[in-house]
């Protein structure tokens, strides 16, 4: 698979994008499952599919004299992989038992909270901690370009990528509003706090709720995560600076591993006369510039085919962002970001979130693919 190699300058190789079906790491697994209907099953596997979104274990399972076949859904191939499991890990033919809850819709689906191997009871596909900020990077100084602005990217001859946002939903600035990782709201009572909405926007975002997210399109059709939403992901997100052609790229790690053009150059935000003309985007035209030590990105001309945020706010194509990044030590970068929009919104709103710099490591190769079980 093509891997991103970041420096100072872009050293990538830009292949075709994938066009595929479901996520950013993962769906919202309460729209799938049912956590209050627990299951144990104990079978044989018949196929293991280490794909993403979700890894699949396939096994038969004897049921008096009814013999079916069960799909057995895990976590992501990245964050398996960061425990040490691989594809190999079992193979056809090893008797598991496993713990998990059941498919919503009845079909012989489940998500497995804990696999064993029957034949030495050992506990399989744990899941590691994402990585960690290295000990003493928030005391390192900004690095920077000798003309002492500061680099969005990693040092000289080092690689690193930002990742574990303080905030996985956008929420405007001073509400209280607890969200789970994937944007669900732990209490549906905090609709009306979360942004000052128009009516139908208020309305589709809580059917979008209600509906514990399935309809999220970037799991569904791998729309990409355009808008604010590219900082709450899991897999975090790369900078690289092209200050010779005065543009910024943003690598995103989730969705479906695509990027996003910020131009420094001045130029009009508007499209190509022989290119894609006026047509609104997923990631929208950027124009950025320095304020001091502050990178301030303007964007406009978005489509309305994806969701802007985790937990499905709405917008329009009339969404307009003003994005500011501050970094303020090597290790931490502060997002604020204004909304106005006012074809879903009642007036412009603020929100504000902080990403910790992960150190000597590429962003995960993360891709989505479609049609899974």
């Amino acid at each position: 698979m093509m891997k991103y190699r970041v420096y100072g300058l872009v050293a990538v190789g830009f292949g075709a994008l994938l066009a595929a079906a479901p996520l950013v790491a993962h769906h919202e697994i309460l729209a799938k499952f049912d956590d209050k209907k627990p299951v144990t099953l104990k079978g044989t596997i018949t196929k293991v599919d280490w794909a993403n979104p979700h890894v699949h274990l396939f096994m038969n399972v004897q049921t008096g004299n009814v013999l079916a076949n069960y799909a057995v859904e895990l976590e992501s191939p990245v964050d398996l992989g960061r425990g040490g499991w691989t594809r190999d890990t079992v193979k056809p033919g090893d008797a598991i038992t496993v713990q998990g809850i059941s498919a919503r819709n009845g079909s012989r689906q489940l998500w497995a909270n804990s696999v064993v191997m029957t034949s030495n009871n050992k506990k399989l596909f744990d899941i590691a901690s994402p990585p960690k900020p290295a000990a003493g990077a928030a005391t390192a100084p900004v690095p920077r370009w000798p003309d002492n602005q500061p680099r969005l990217g990693p040092p000289p001859g080092q690689t690193g990528y930002w990742a574990s946002p303080s905030a996985t939903g956008l929420v405007q600035a001073g509400a209280n509003v607890p969200i789970d990782s994937y944007g669900l709201l732990k209490n549906i009572g905090d609709v009306d706090k979360v942004a000052p909405f128009q009516k139908w926007a208020r309305d589709l975002y809580e059917l979008r709720q209600r509906n514990l997210l399935k309809d999220d399109p970037m799991y569904l059709f791998c729309m990409p995560p355009g808008g604010p939403r590219q900082f709450q992901l899991p897999y975090g997100f790369q900078f690289a600076e092209d200050r010779d052609r005065k543009r910024v790229f943003v690598f995103v790690g989730s969705g479906n591993r695509n990027h996003r053009i910020i131009y420094t150059d001045g130029r009009p935000q508007q499209g190509q006369i022989r290119g894609d003309a006026d047509n609104p985007l997923y990631y929208g035209r950027s124009a950025g510039r320095w304020e001091g030590d502050v990178f301030v990105v303007d964007t406009k001309g978005f489509n309305e085919k994806f969701w802007f945020s985790n937990g499905g706010l709405p917008h329009t194509d009339q969404l307009h962002l003003i994005e500011r990044f501050t970094r303020s030590d090597l290790n931490s970068l502060k997002y604020e970001v204004t909304i106005d929009d006012p074809g879903a919104y009642t007036k412009t709103w603020t929100s504000a979130w902080t990403l910790k710099w992960i150190a000597g490591e590429e962003l995960p190769i993360y891709y989505c693919q479609d049609n899974r079980p």
